[in-house]
């Protein structure tokens, strides 16, 4: 099986500029990273600029948005604060999306392609606040390859691959945000069921094994070559997800964990509690930027990974769950949505499901094809869920006892969904 060992890349570090704009260092645990995970997560929080750019507003708040691509490629975007919709414009074929709060990449496998639209709303994280920004959405560009993309947004590139083909390519999110697509680095790999991940100056790239699946990660420098001792086992790699420590990637023995800590990337591998006898974790999902996730474990519950402590916890419930995502609050919320249809919160503190809502999907659940389509979004307060069959949107307060806060109607039936602003 041919692998490749050479990763063509150009420079794609994010440029960093002190400022005027500063303030005493954030506390850990308070939704701020510390200057030292923003360093081992391969990133920055300080940008050149504040995160400004020509034709966008600075604004006093989060300009949240919900997102929907409709089964035309009708994009909606729903103002969450005077709860009005606005067209986006088309994106035709698109049948997955992935976003970083700003950027929405919709792949469509028939195409084999994907195409990167801004939807306008985004925050620039300056470690210690933040900056508010608004601007007319916009199609960006389109990248060509073959089949279903896995994308992998980053700090500073966004990792864009294909498993048919064995292909990626790294985007420069400087370039995005200037309206271009900006092809940084090329991957040529054998096909597989893998991914190609930013982290920072590096990119993080999986090994090719036996039966089309992972079974390494190997991390590369700035000049394209593989650094030597940087490379992880990482048996059937799958799912990836980074929070202010570095990034996680799901592994069938437990995660692998990657930092930077001194320029140089370094591994670590979290193993699961021995004797747990559930399924591993290989979708990870997390109120953006916190160091606590969470991940289906089987047909068991919900895995909780904590990535500053290096653990894992396993929360059972009664009924299997199709998604969990971790809040990280104060309280240890995660939101999980359950085979039923049905909204839990569960609590990593003591393991018990807290609450949960009347199921919320009968018409999605009884088709596979939309079923797929789901998706679960946990915030600050509120966590969201689209339900396509139905042509709603969902937004549900998890402190508040599992309250349905909000029901949007939607123009389309929501494919794809995404919340935006953030």
């Amino acid at each position: 099986m041919r692998t490749s060992r050479t990763l063509t890349l150009s420079a794609f570090a994010l440029a960093l500029a002190l400022s005027a704009c500063s303030a005493p260092a954030a506390v850990p645990g308070s939704g701020q990273e510390t200057a030292k995970e923003t360093a081992a997560a391969g990133g920055s929080a300080i940008g050149d600029g504040h995160g400004a750019k020509a034709g966008a507003s600075e604004v006093a708040e989060p300009q949240l948005h919900l997102l929907t691509v409709g089964q035309a490629g009708e994009v909606g975007m729903l103002d969450l604060a005077d709860e009005t919709w606005r067209n986006a414009g088309t994106l035709p074929g698109t049948k997955s999306g992935t976003t970083d709060g700003r950027y929405i990449f919709a792949s469509s496998p028939e195409q084999g392609t994907v195409t990167v639209l801004d939807s306008g709303v985004w925050t620039w994280d300056h470690e210690d606040h933040f900056h508010y920004y608004r601007s007319d959405p916009k199609t960006v560009g389109v990248i060509t390859g073959q089949g279903k993309a896995v994308v992998t947004p980053g700090a500073s590139a966004t990792g864009v691959f294909f498993p048919e083909t064995g292909k990626g390519v790294l985007l420069s999110n400087d370039g995005l945000a200037e309206g271009q697509i900006r092809e940084t680095a090329h991957l040529d790999a054998a096909p597989h069921q893998g991914m190609l991940v930013p982290l920072g100056d590096f990119a993080l790239a999986t090994v090719p094994g036996a039966g089309g699946k992972a079974q390494a990660v190997q991390a590369y420098d700035g000049e394209g070559s593989a650094l030597d001792g940087a490379q992880a086992a990482c048996a059937d790699a799958q799912g990836t997800i980074t929070t202010r420590v570095g990034v996680v990637i799901g592994c069938a023995d437990g995660a692998l964990l990657a930092t930077v800590e001194n320029g140089k990337v370094a591994f670590e591998h979290i193993p699961y509690p021995e004797g747990a006898g559930a399924g591993p974790a290989t979708v990870f999902r997390a109120r953006e930027g916190r160091p606590t996730v969470a991940a289906v474990a089987g047909d068991q519950g919900a895995w909780i990974l904590d990535t500053r402590e290096r653990s894992w916890q396993l929360i059972k419930t009664d009924v299997p769950l199709q998604q969990v995502a971790a809040v990280d609050d104060k309280e240890g919320h995660a939101v999980a949505l359950s085979i039923d249809g049905r909204i839990l919160v569960l609590s990593a503190e003591t393991g018990a499901t807290l609450s949960s809502t009347e199921p919320l999907l009968a018409k999605t659940l009884s088709d596979p094809g939309l079923l797929a389509s789901v998706e679960l979004v946990a915030d600050q307060q509120r966590a969201y869920l689209n339900a396509p069959a139905e042509q709603k949107l969902y937004e549900i307060d998890f402190a508040d006892n599992a309250r349905l806060a909000r029901t949007f109607p939607t123009p389309s039936v929501p494919v794809v969904f995404a919340r935006t602003g953030r």
